[in-house]
């Protein structure tokens, strides 16, 4: 007669537990993974700023200015907003447009920190994916990188023998 088998096995104390490597040493997971928290944050700053302009500009046709000239009445234009369309200020600096390119610039370092940290954690590349959504979707940067951050301090804890070599 065959003998009924619990739905869960216990675990056998001969197994050994996946052997868990890193492409890198302690020293350079946490300088990628500082690397990644200090972009993370500067990205997800900035993609705040952009939407909190892109809804300026968009939602109420202004732009924020320094400096240049008022188009209706000819006098110096300080700091401020002023009319998108038509242009309210001539020859001034457009800082909305300034924040639209300094993000983009950003997205692309954030990114290259993504890289760094997955490619030494040797994650698999979903994780690379939901890292690189943190800069386009407006805080998802700052949950992303608290998470993140905690799982690489767990491995490394739980793993010290992993980043000795290569």
């Amino acid at each position: 007669m065959i003998e009924p088998k619990p739905a869960i096995q216990p675990e056998q104390s001969g197994s050994k537990p996946k052997k868990r490597r890193f492409g890198g040493t302690e020293a350079q997971i946490r300088s990628a993974l500082k690397f990644y928290k200090v972009m993370a944050y500067l990205t997800g700053a900035m993609l705040l700023l952009l939407c909190a302009e892109l809804i300026a500009r968009y939602g109420f046709g202004v732009s924020l200015f320094a400096g240049g000239t008022n188009a209706v009445t000819g006098q110096p234009f300080g700091f401020g907003f002023a009319e998108s369309e038509p242009k309210g200020v001539i020859g001034g600096f457009n800082i909305s447009t300034s924040v639209l390119i300094l993000h983009g610039w950003m997205y692309v370092v954030y990114l290259v920190s993504n890289f760094r940290l997955w490619s030494l954690m040797r994650w698999p590349f979903s994780k690379m994916v939901l890292l690189a959504l943190g800069g386009v979707i407006p805080l998802l940067s700052f949950i992303v990188e608290k998470k993140f951050h905690a799982q690489v301090e767990a491995e490394l804890a739980a793993n010290p023998q992993a980043s000795k070599g290569y």
